[in-house]
């Protein structure tokens, strides 16, 4: 509890609201149990700073300054518009006025103002105030530092290792020279913060990893697949790659399918290759670092599989886009879309380790083979859209509306037999896994339904 005393004190004469940049990344890569395994301080960093602000970044700040500041300063970070708030009924609650509430607004004399709300019997109030109640129970679990469970310590048969935060009450038959180290090595970092002493606080950042090496020994991630993590972290999606690619699509969409010119075609189309490639680079790296992070193909989750569509939607461009020139602007657009849906999905998921039923091969099959089938249904939708606006349009070619309609038959029968597959391998699974071939659940009933319709 000591150092729950000491910030506090310490932060009201600090100068700066945050660790410096070159501080702030070597807390970063400090590791840490998260989400029962062990990952950077970056991607609690990342995650918290998504979660909470709705953005990972603040006012110019990286992931890793933002956790720093909560948690060294937190008598001036408790007063920052931080929290963001979607819903307007809990802004009224809390009162205020922007998108994004402080710390502090969440109390008052009265006491917790979302107390009330939190027993309403209004569902969707009670859920808004459930969602921005966690909010405000992880930036608090932050600030006392319950959150950062960053010491490891053998149980007393030394073959259970478990991983203390600096609120936990430590085992009484801890070694002095461990509790002395766990008791006094963030107080020390703390002051060397208000000293803005970078070297030192490096340094004691340093010891403390070197420290979890030494207890947690061959447990601990190789620093290439920390190295790795920290590179994902960089590479997130953000929403304006997102936005650029989709309005790219869609611009590029509506000249194909209102110019007959080929020359701007031709000009659109290379540009869109070689958009295409850059995006496929990148999110091939996206998937390939996930894969290696997690131990298992990243196909577990909305967020996963709609990344997985993304990908899969350049692909198909770049392999017919040269035969079928539709399968380009509908392949940007897709891909726009879907990176979109999935960076809005990123802010709940993160990299777990999964329970034993989700790693079957078989799971990641059946959820390949239905993102797949998606895709290439999606594309024949494109050329039913593209034929319509034609018509309207330019008064449509008999011969490019042919066309169009062949182009969308050969993406239709993969696409049925794909999805007709995926959902026989997932029936499979299922019984391998839980016992039963089928369980009317909604995923499983609109599979069917879609199957059945495209069929």
């Amino acid at each position: 509890m000591a150092i729950l005393l000491l910030i506090p004190s310490l932060a009201a004469h600090a100068q700066s609201e945050t660790l410096s940049s070159k501080a702030a990344e070597a807390f970063g890569k400090m590791c840490v149990y998260y989400n029962d395994r062990i990952c950077p301080m970056q991607t609690v960093a990342y995650d918290f700073t998504l979660k909470v602000y709705g953005k990972s970044a603040y006012k110019g700040l990286s992931p890793e300054q933002v956790l720093s500041g909560w948690f060294f300063h937190y008598d001036s970070w408790k007063n920052e518009p931080f929290i963001h708030i979607k819903e307007e009924s809990i802004r009224k609650i809390l009162g205020i006025d922007g998108e994004y509430a402080c710390l502090t607004d969440f109390t008052s004399f009265e006491g917790y103002k979302l107390q009330h709300a939190l027993a309403s019997e209004d569902a969707t109030l009670r859920r808004a105030a459930e969602k921005n109640n966690e909010k405000f129970n992880l930036v608090s679990m932050l600030c006392t530092g319950s959150l950062l469970k960053i010491y490891p310590i053998h149980e007393a048969d030394s073959t259970v290792l478990r991983w203390y935060a600096l609120t936990d009450r430590l085992p009484e038959n801890l070694p002095y020279d461990h509790w002395l180290f766990i008791k006094q090595s963030m107080n020390l970092v703390a002051e060397k913060v208000i000293q803005q002493n970078d070297s030192a606080i490096i340094g004691l950042l340093g010891k403390i990893s070197l420290y979890q090496r030494k207890v947690v020994a061959e447990a601990m991630p190789s620093e290439q697949k920390l190295q790795a993590e920290r590179l994902y972290n960089r590479c997130s999606l953000q929403p304006g790659i997102s936005v650029v690619t989709m309005t790219f699509g869609i611009l590029y969409f509506l000249l194909f399918v209102t110019l007959p010119q080929i020359a701007v075609r031709y000009r659109c189309g290379i540009t869109a290759v070689c958009f295409a490639v850059l995006m496929l680079v990148w999110l091939s790296l996206r998937i390939v670092l996930r894969w290696y992070i997690g131990g298992n193909v990243p196909l577990t989750n909305g967020h996963e599989t709609l990344e997985f569509m993304a990908w899969g939607a350049l692909v198909t461009l770049l392999l017919a886009g040269h035969r079928m020139h539709i399968l380009r602007p509908a392949g940007l657009l897709m891909c726009g879309v879907a990176m979109l849906v999935s960076w809005m999905g990123q802010k709940s998921p993160q990299i777990t380790p999964l329970i034993p039923v989700l790693h079957s091969p078989l799971l990641s099959i059946h959820v390949a083979a239905i993102m797949l089938a998606y895709c290439l249904l999606a594309f024949s939708m494109c050329c039913a859209v593209a034929a319509f606006i034609a018509r309207l349009c330019r008064k449509g070619n008999p011969d490019e509306t042919e066309y169009l309609y062949v182009v969308s038959n050969l993406m239709l029968y993969p696409a049925v037999f794909l999805l007709a597959a995926g959902i026989f391998i997932g029936a499979v699974w299922a019984n391998i896994s839980w016992g039963r071939y089928w369980g009317w659940d909604p995923k499983e009933v609109w599979a069917l339904i879609t199957m059945l319709i495209y069929a």
